[in-house]
Parts: structure tokens; C-alpha cells; sequence
């Protein structure tokens, strides 16, 4: 599902990713973990389109993404690609509902069924109840499963997590651990997370470790 070869990226003179090659099975539930300044979150973001290597590609569902114009990338980008950052991000004037639509919409998709769709993957995360409340009066855990539905709103091939549970509790980190494997038996995505928490790694099909730009052998 996700092929990279010989990623480089540097900012200023601090070469950061150091001929990264990488790879990711359709389905798979794979777990990047290292040091702070390791080059994790700077590699999920050349994976998903969000940082441009200096050089090397990245093929994902078949398509070599960065060969892309600006503007196809952009589509490309919403339609196969869901990001769950460590801050959710959500827009507080909107409703949970809203929130997870607003995507959809982006990519054209009719009012009511893009409702429909955040409806339905809203109540699968256990927020059936929730549909019609503002950030503010949410959780964090409860955010951060909106923020998971939005990602999930395009039925993207691919979800990226960044430190997902970062700022969760103990019971609820453990919540959004387990969800994100039901996500994998429901929907199929390849799910790729960046995390120092060892047991949320220790859960996935393949842990990869980082070091210095490079994966450690």
C-alpha cells in the first residue's frame, strides 16, 4: 500500500530523514517509535503529502504521489489519506457531526450523505449520542474519536496517526489504542503510528524504531 524510497529531507543544514526506505502492507497496523528528534513526525508528514522530500518518492495505492500536480495531490490527498494528529484540531463553532462532515464536502459529496456517513462512523466510535455537541463539551478522548471519524470520512486507504494519545489518560490512551485495531477489522485501512508509548507499538502487526533520520536495523 505504501512504498517509499530514498527519502531525504533536510531544514536549513540539519539533514533530518537520511535516505529513508520504507514500506507498508495494505491493512497493516505498523508502529514508528523513537526519541524526540528522531525524524518520525517529519517522515509521516513526507508520507502523507504534507512535507516534500529533497529527493526520493513515495507510492502510495500505486500512485506516485509528489510525480502529482499541486492541485491533483490535493485531491489525491483527501480522498486516500486521514490524518489523527495529537491535537484534534476540530473547529469549535461546529458540532461533532459537523466536524466530521466538513471533509465530504471538501470533496463534494452531497450534504445528506456526508451526514449520513459521519453519522454512521460517529456511533461506531461510540459517540452515537454525542452527534449534536460542540468541542467544548466534549472529552478528550471523545475529541479525539471525532478527530478519528473525520479522518475516516473519505474512506481514505491510508490513516496516519501522530502521537495520537499524547495528551489522553491512562484508561482512555487504552481506548484509542484498542480503536484504532477495530478500524483495521472494519474498514481495512493501513494504519501507520507515530508514538513513544511501547505499548501501544508492542499491539501493533510490525514496530519500526528510528534513530538519527534512520531506522535502526
Amino acid at each position: 500500500m505504501i512504498e517509499a524510497y530514498d527519502i531525504k529531507k533536510s531544514y536549513g543544514s540539519l539533514l533530518v530523514l537520511k535516505g529513508i526506505n520504507f514500506q507498508a502492507k495494505a491493512a497493516e497496523v505498523l508502529s514508528i517509535v523513537g526519541a524526540s528528534g528522531a525524524g518520525k513526525s517529519s517522515l509521516l508528514q513526507v508520507l502523507g503529502s504534507l512535507s516534500r522530500p529533497d529527493s526520493g518518492r513515495v507510492i502510495i495505492d500505486g500512485t506516485d504521489i509528489f510525480a502529482l500536480s499541486s492541485n491533483a495531490l490535493a485531491d489525491f490527498r483527501n480522498k486516500k489519506i486521514g490524518f489523527v494528529f495529537q491535537f484534534h484540531h476540530l473547529l469549535p463553532e461546529f458540532t461533532a457531526l459537523e466536524n466530521v462532515a466538513i471533509p465530504a464536502l471538501i470533496a463534494n459529496e452531497r450534504m445528506g450523505e456526508a451526514k449520513d456517513r459521519a453519522k454512521e462512523l460517529l456511533t461506531f466510535l461510540g459517540l452515537g449520542e454525542r452527534l449534536t455537541h460542540k468541542p467544548g463539551e466534549l472529552s478528550g478522548g471523545e475529541q479525539q474519536r471525532v478527530a478519528i471519524a473525520r479522518a475516516l470520512i473519505n474512506r481514505p486507504s491510508v490513516l496516519l496517526a501522530d502521537e495520537p494519545s499524547g495528551n489522553l489518560d491512562t484508561h482512555t490512551k487504552k481506548e484509542i489504542h484498542k480503536l484504532f485495531f477495530d478500524l483495521r477489522e472494519k474498514y481495512g485501512q493501513t494504519i501507520i503510528i507515530v508514538t513513544h508509548d511501547r505499548e501501544l507499538a508492542s499491539m501493533s502487526d510490525r514496530c519500526l524504531e528510528m534513530k538519527d533520520g534512520e531506522f535502526l536495523l
